[in-house]
């Protein structure tokens, strides 16, 4: 087990500053024009490719990194640079997670590499988790899985929202129910492979931020895919069902007073608890980008014949605003580190990661505007871009509220309403 650490060793310093130079030189030049264009940024993401940062490889790097801080230090780089454009780049890392959490060696082996493609044929992949009528209430969710026994096969019908790269992805990645009658312990993932009938997207929503990222509902009509496509396998989900059956019969269906790494209550659960601290270490990037801008024009903005930093009522929001980053970081890193080194989130961390920096990023966005002005309100200076980009965080993969009754019921072990 690594130690716990605040220095990143010589190596993740590399890593680092290769993703910051890159951050710097392709996605920021990149970033007022694809807000703008509200379109999947393909040269962006090819360039990433080419040099290894849009690769398996690199994703496995940083995911297996023994410290943990690998996934949080390579978001924090790109989102730095701009959150829609790495979002574009990232977004497939989801889908990822959700096979790495749920699935066989040999669907990982298979599947993963089909979501990324090469440098020549970039692909991208999607996590459809989230519906119409089932958002945070997963428990709520309505898209259907049904064995057939006679060709091994099963046949999903719904409709998913909310899905980034759904529709334009190689792979998709879907969530669904198999048994309703055991609620959110009855759901499944599955593989959709490429070009499978029935799969098709519907309506690509028009967002206040992240617009270079797509953003769109999966429809699945009568989608049909291999037994072989059911993550973690038949006989895993016969075995797992059977035992919430017999819970459910004694009376065992609530909210366990604590939830450990890899021990969560379904598939949809088990990605979004691997994926919280890392959208935390994205919100870090874009409030650290707001905070650089808001105290490179402090410095340099003169009223009244001085830099307006020597104003009090300035220089005190800054230190504010690098304090709460700085903390955010911190515990990103804290939650990280568990995840990877196998240590249970007792005391909801990962979700306090999540929810302290997606915050933090909302909060220090608008005081950059607010510190850069008139300027900060236009589209002349990024502040403004990187507000609107950063109320994401606490919206997807669980809002600002969830989170916090996910802390709740995790101290108290009431089930919390």
């Amino acid at each position: 087990m690594a130690e716990f650490t605040m220095e990143l060793n010589d190596e993740q310093k590399e890593v680092r500053d290769w993703l910051h130079g890159f951050a710097a030189d392709v996605i920021r030049p990149a970033a007022a024009e694809w807000d703008e264009r509200e379109e999947t940024p393909w040269p962006v993401i090819q360039e990433a490719a080419k040099v290894g940062i849009y690769s398996l490889d690199f994703y496995a790097q940083q995911y297996f990194d023994p410290t943990g801080l690998g996934i949080p230090m390579a978001m924090e780089e790109l989102f730095w640079g701009d959150a829609g454009i790495a979002l574009s780049i990232v977004g497939t890392g989801l889908a990822a997670v959700g096979v790495l959490a749920n699935g066989t060696e040999e669907q990982i082996g298979t599947w993963i590499p089909q979501m990324y493609g090469d440098a020549n044929d970039v692909k991208v992949a999607a996590f459809c988790s989230s519906e119409p009528d089932a958002g945070s209430d997963v428990a709520s969710m309505r898209t259907r899985a049904v064995y057939d026994e006679a060709k091994d096969e099963w046949v999903i019908n719904g409709t998913k929202t909310w899905a980034t790269n759904g529709g334009i992805a190689n792979v998709h990645v879907v969530v669904a129910v198999v048994d309703p009658e055991l609620g959110s312990k009855g759901h499944a993932s599955f593989i959709v492979p490429p070009g499978t009938p029935g799969l098709s997207q519907g309506q690509k929503f028009k967002k206040h931020g992240i617009r270079a990222s797509h953003t769109a509902e999966v429809v699945l009509d009568n989608v049909r895919v291999p037994g072989s496509c059911l993550l973690g396998g038949k006989q895993k989900l016969d075995e797992r069902l059977a035992r919430a059956r017999e819970r459910a019969k004694a009376g065992g269906v609530g909210v366990p007073p604590a939830e450990g790494w890899g021990r969560v209550k379904n598939a949809a659960m088990a990605t979004f608890e691997a994926s919280r601290p890392a959208v935390g270490a994205m919100a870090v990037g874009t409030a650290r980008a707001a905070y650089e801008v808001a105290l490179d024009y402090a410095m340099t903005r003169e009223q009244f014949g001085r830099p307006i930093i020597d104003n009090q009522g300035v220089a005190f929001q800054l230190a504010d605003m690098r304090t709460a980053i700085d903390a955010a970081r911190l515990l990103v890193w804290r939650a990280s580190w568990m995840a990877v080194n196998g240590k249970p989130f007792n005391a909801a961390e990962g979700s306090m990661s999540k929810l302290f920096a997606s915050e933090t990023a909302k909060k220090v966005t608008a005081q950059a505007i607010q510190i850069l002005g008139g300027n900060g309100y236009t589209r002349e200076y990024p502040v403004e871009r990187m507000h609107r980009d950063a109320a994401i965080y606490t919206i997807f993969e669980g809002t600002s509220e969830i989170q916090r009754l996910v802390i709740a019921r995790t101290l108290s072990g009431m089930p919390i309403r």
